[in-house]
């Protein structure tokens, strides 16, 4: 079983847990009671220059405790002073050390979309989001079916909400691009294994269409690498342990963009 299958084993079970406290009938019923959204996080990233979605996370399955002190109010109000695009918030409790209330305090707090950074396989976890004040929702094809990518979609759709559906080769990208994708991310951690490569978006950039957002996920840690990525055509990067060890993360992500 690859680290992957754990976390999205691990997500099921929370989810079934969850269930026992509040059903999902009645959560949905709560989402749908809220304004439906305006896809405020796919409509961030279509600027003219390449968009920043910077990721407040306490640790990684592969780097254990990055942020031993955890100020997350702070890392994000200093990433939207910063000028970033949207903030990206892990909610994964077990090896990312994330809460729920970490994305709701955020979502709460600044004004800039917020992306629920989790292993998505329930409809549940898409009425959560919206109850926590996302904007979007990570949607990773290793671990849904075509036909599950395309019903929480579709459901994202209803709610307003965005999804960045992330793929790790060739034939995920068909399967997001045939499911209805708006937004494609590609990571260059491969998340079965947690090696990075660099190369990855730069392979696989070639097959998402120009009417499809294109974010690069993972792997970049100067402005040297975000300038390759502006090269090939990537409209949005998201990067999260090197600003998380930066100390001055506002200076860190004006050094990012090359200013």
């Amino acid at each position: 079983m690859t680290i992957l299958d754990e976390l999205a084993n691990e997500a099921r079970a929370r989810t079934e847990r969850a269930k026992t406290h509040c059903s999902l009938e009645e959560l949905a019923a709560r989402a749908f009671a809220l304004p439906i959204g305006t896809f405020a996080f796919e409509r961030a990233l279509a600027v003219p220059d390449i968009a920043f979605i910077c990721e407040c996370k306490k640790a990684s399955p592969s780097k254990g405790v990055i942020a031993p002190d955890f100020p997350y109010l702070e890392i994000a109000k200093d990433y939207e002073a910063a000028g970033t695009d949207c903030i990206s918030v892990l909610t994964e409790p077990r090896w990312f050390l994330g809460k729920d209330d970490y994305l709701a305090q955020i979502a709460a707090a600044v004004s800039v979309p917020c992306l629920r950074k989790d292993f998505t396989v329930d409809p549940y976890m898409i009425y959560e989001a919206k109850l926590l004040g996302a904007s979007a929702v990570l949607l990773i094809c290793a671990i849904l079916s075509q036909e599950q990518l395309k019903e929480s979609l579709n459901l994202c759709d209803r709610l307003g909400l965005s999804a960045l559906v992330e793929a790790h080769d060739a034939a995920e990208i068909q399967t997001a691009l045939h499911a209805g994708a708006r937004v494609i991310g590609v990571n260059n951690r491969n998340l079965k294994d947690f090696t990075v490569d660099s190369e990855t978006s730069r392979k696989l950039r070639a097959l998402v269409p120009p009417d499809i957002l294109f974010v690069a996920e993972s792997g970049v840690t100067c402005a040297q690498d975000v300038q390759r990525l502006r090269e090939i055509g990537a409209d949005a990067v998201l990067i999260g342990e090197t600003l998380m060890r930066a100390p001055d993360k506002r200076a860190k992500l004006a050094a990012l963009r090359g200013e």
